[in-house]
């Protein structure tokens, strides 16, 4: 059953507005236990999806360039799933962790704050328009496709890498 782009358009909505509540909530106003030893190796784990994503995106786009449209899908389908696989390890990390504080302090700092709150808005745009290019490029709506796919890739390319940047100022760069 493939759905009418109303149908999509409600359910995007739905979808997106759920998330974003849910990972506010998440993030913001559940306190997970704490325990550093829970979910250590998370963050890592979601930095290499984060990184994965990037790496797929932009063969994909050269997949594209080159014409050849099944590995373009393919290598798209497989960026999707290891960001939806990095969406689901946040939520598990954030819900059992909680929150983790940034401990540098200076010049660092609203540099660090800079790349996050400009990561965690793109992420919120970027979110909707990657379902929606699938959508259109599944549902072989090629034109539509690839006009909104060009602003996408780049709002998932930049939340893709500031995830990853994010991660190495947090857990890898001794501040």
């Amino acid at each position: 059953m493939q759905l009418t782009p109303k149908q999509f358009g409600v359910t995007n909505a739905m979808v997106t507005l759920t998330a974003m509540s849910f990972l506010v909530w998440v993030v913001y106003f559940h306190e997970g236990n704490g325990s550093a030893s829970r979910g250590a190796s998370l963050p890592l784990i979601n930095a290499i999806l984060n990184g994965t994503s990037a790496v797929l995106i932009s063969v994909g786009l050269w997949a594209i360039k080159q014409r050849k449209r099944t590995l373009h899908m393919q290598l798209m389908l497989a960026a999707f799933t290891s960001s939806a696989l990095f969406l689901v390890n946040y939520i598990y990390y954030h819900f059992s962790h909680g929150d983790t504080h940034f401990a540098g302090h200076g010049i660092v700092r609203p540099i660090y704050f800079s790349v996050l709150i400009s990561h965690v808005l793109l992420s919120v745009v970027t979110f909707p328009m990657i379902l929606t290019s699938l959508y259109l490029g599944l549902s072989d709506r090629l034109v539509l496709h690839r006009r909104l796919s060009k602003w996408t890739w780049a709002g998932w390319m930049y939340v893709s890498v500031t995830g990853v940047v994010v991660y190495f100022m947090l857990h890898v760069i001794g501040w």
